[in-house]
């Protein structure tokens, strides 16, 4: 059951994909799960949210649960509870995901292990954002600034 966790594996991964839906996606704006959300769709990704409370988050429609979506999904992006992950690595096969990934802090055998079986790639305990940042350059969005960093003193007038 290997898991994805080298910077080339999780660059392909961020390279080839293009759809990622969100389980647990709030429409809160402070939010972990809103913030990675806009940020991914600040970066091309179309991000389509699952979460039963809502009937659409930013601007998408929102689906009750990954089997309901109609159209294919490259990454199953978990915002949810660990012991949650086995029934929702289930559903990502069943959609005919390409990945399955838990968010930082999460982490299941069986779900990786489920997932894997089926051919999917997983990630777990990572942060699609911060991944996307690190390895893609996305670091200064949100107010990072990866200009040139001097040592010099500013010259003051």
């Amino acid at each position: 059951m290997p898991i994805i966790d080298d910077i080339a594996g999780l660059r392909r991964i961020l390279t080839r994909s293009h759809t990622i839906a969100v389980v647990g996606l709030s429409a809160q704006w402070h939010r972990p799960s809103n913030f990675a959300a806009k940020y991914l769709q600040a970066h091309g990704y179309r991000v389509i949210p699952v979460n039963p409370t809502y009937a659409s988050v930013l601007g998408e429609t929102c689906y009750p649960s990954l089997r309901a979506i109609p159209m294919p999904v490259d990454i199953v992006d978990c915002f949810r509870k660990a012991p949650e992950m086995p029934a929702l690595a289930d559903d990502a096969v069943a959609i005919g995901a390409k990945v399955f990934w838990m968010q930082l802090g999460i982490e299941s055998d069986a779900a990786a292990r489920r997932a894997s079986d089926a051919g999917l790639d997983v990630v777990m305990n990572r942060c699609v954002k911060i991944e996307h940042a690190r390895i893609m350059g996305g670091l200064n969005w949100a107010g990072v600034n990866t200009g040139v960093i001097s040592s010099r003193r500013p010259i003051v007038s």
